[in-house]
Formats: structure tokens, sequence, C-alpha cells
């Protein structure tokens, strides 16, 4: 995997807490895995097509989850339900929206499909490639996990 496959991504999410949650976003220690197997319990999968295909998938909390959608909303949230799964569903496609816009600028046409939310523990996901590179996002309260799993 490519360092440009990589750094749209992550800018977007920075971009994206900072403009919306007023959150600053730091990369923590990047790994790479064979197999995904998330730790956290609500886990939004977003696939790319076109130049580069393949699946992003952020790994948030449910806590995390319930505080984020309270601050879009404006209302607090006591579990994950249709509205909450329908909001962190979004919020995963304007990161993932504004990542393509960072690859087209650097000269790929790729295009987002539709998210897809898994909730639970022991979750175990499959992608395209056979390493996917693991960036934790660090904040204060508000850490979470982004799967990379791109080819060209």
């Amino acid at each position: 995997m490519k360092v440009q496959h990589i750094n749209p991504i992550y800018m977007a999410a920075r971009d994206v807490f900072h403009n919306m949650f007023s959150i600053e976003l730091d990369k923590g220690e990047l790994s790479v895995v064979e197999r995904i197997e998330p730790e956290d319990i609500i886990n939004v999968s977003i696939g790319i097509t076109g130049d580069l295909k393949g699946t992003i998938i952020f790994s948030f909390s449910e806590k995390m989850v319930l505080d984020l959608v309270e601050e879009m909303a404006g209302m607090e949230f006591k579990e994950f339900d249709k509205f909450v799964a329908s909001a962190i569903g979004e919020l995963a496609n304007i990161i993932s929206g504004n990542s393509m816009t960072y690859f087209s600028e650097a000269g790929y046409n790729c295009d987002i499909v539709p998210p897809q939310i898994a909730v639970g523990k022991n979750k175990t996901f499959s992608t395209a490639t056979k390493k996917t590179l693991v960036i934790p996002m660090l904040a204060d309260d508000k850490s979470f996990v982004i799967y990379i799993s791109i080819r060209e």
C-alpha cells in the first residue's frame, strides 16, 4: 500500500473531525494486519471503486458514536438505534467522500459505495487485499480506528 493511498483518508478524517466537532486528531502508531478483527463494537465499512479499489472501515466504541451523533443532531441518545446508525454511516460517508476529493487532486478517479454498518463484538472483515493498514486516530476521549485496504 502506498502513502498516496493513506494520507487522503487520514487528512479527510482529521479535517472532518476538526470542522464538525472541533476535535484535533493525531495518528497513532500504524500497523498492518492480515485479519480485521476490530475491538470496538460499531464498524462502518465503505467500499472504494474506480482507479483504486478497496475498503475503508471505521471502528468506533458505542459511547463515542452516541457522543458524536448527539453533537451532530443536537439531542441526547441513550442507545444505538436506526437514527444513530444512519448518522454514523453519514459521518463515515462524509470522511470517505472528502478523501475521494484528495484522491482526485492526486489524479485518481474514484468513488465510494454506500456504508454498511456492523454492530457487535467478535466481528471479522475480509478485504480485497491480503494486508490491511491500521491507523489509530487519537483524541483525548474520542479515539477510533481506521482500517484501510486499497489496491490500484
